[in-house]
């Protein structure tokens, strides 16, 4: 186990891997948590891609592996075999002073008035999905490409509620204007301040509609906002389609110039989002170094 907000304090910059789904979709393999069941070889050679790296961190295969998307998105895979599972391969990728982030994201069902789930149906698919993660063994949860505030306070209370592991919580932003502003149009500023009192021990931003340059505006406002350790996560430019595919063309030296403004505006933890890859990632590596 790696303790880490000692990592934290440790390093000035703590360097996360970059993206699973996109890696395991150059695979052909689209079913993304239940590759931990089924295809886990090619998860754990993603694992040790990024390991070798050079990064301090490594995140499970497990974003949306809670019991509401599973059951509303018809996956077909065991709650608690699949987070376990997950967490299992990234702890053989990672050596003991390598840290294990437990992923998390949105339950994919609007709360209510706009959806039809309640608040608490979704706390309490949180509060399951971060208690297995944090009895399988990992160092931190983290919790990304949350769209709606009220629901990324929601989680990040439940897992605080259940484990005693650091949480991160990291936003989606459509846009770095006006305040930097999610699709339910929540600025950056209120979810750094809401988060914060939500009881995250870092907040950030990762994923979007934003490339890394324009990310560091967002983050920029979040670190104003709150005391705690800002992330940022972006994704490798903005997705362009090709013949039904989602593709991202921004290379790596490109990407490592854009977390490198990330960092200059104040963000402490650093990694990719959709579309990076390992070479993205040693690249960030030797612009941190450089730094």
């Amino acid at each position: 186990m790696v303790d880490f907000l000692q990592l934290l304090k440790d390093k000035q910059t703590v360097l996360l891997d970059g993206a699973m789904g996109t890696q395991l979709d150059k695979r052909g393999l689209m079913t993304r948590g239940s590759c931990n069941l089924d295809a886990p070889d090619a998860v754990l050679e993603i694992h040790r891609a990024y390991a070798q790296c050079g990064c301090d961190v490594l995140t499970t295969n497990t974003l949306t592996m809670n019991r509401l998307y599973i059951e509303t998105h018809k996956v077909g895979v065991d709650v608690r075999a699949v987070n376990r599972a997950g967490v299992a391969l990234a702890r053989q990728a990672a050596d003991s002073s390598r840290c294990v982030l437990g992923d998390m994201s949105s339950a994919g069902q609007l709360i209510e008035p706009y959806g039809t789930f309640k608040e608490s149906d979704c706390w309490a698919t949180f509060a399951e999905q971060a208690a297995i993660l944090a009895e399988a063994g990992v160092d931190a949860l983290i919790i990304e490409t949350m769209f709606d505030l009220r629901e990324a306070s929601c989680a990040v209370r439940a897992c605080k509620e259940v484990a005693t592991v650091p949480v991160l919580v990291s936003i989606a932003f459509q846009t770095d204007t006006n305040g930097g502003r999610t699709v339910m149009g929540d600025t950056a500023e209120q979810c750094a301040r809401q988060l914060t009192e939500a009881g995250a021990d870092v907040v950030g931003a990762n994923c979007g509609d934003l490339d890394p340059h324009r990310m560091a505006n967002v983050v920029a406002i979040l670190a104003s906002a709150t005391d705690l350790p800002v992330v940022a996560q972006p994704n490798a430019g903005r997705p362009i389609l090709i013949e039904d595919r989602t593709v991202f063309k921004m290379r790596p030296e490109a990407f490592a110039e854009g977390i490198a403004r990330c960092i200059e505006a104040g963000a402490r933890v650093v990694g990719g989002c959709c579309g990076t890859t390992p070479e993205h990632i040693k690249t960030v590596r030797r612009q941190i170094e450089q730094m």
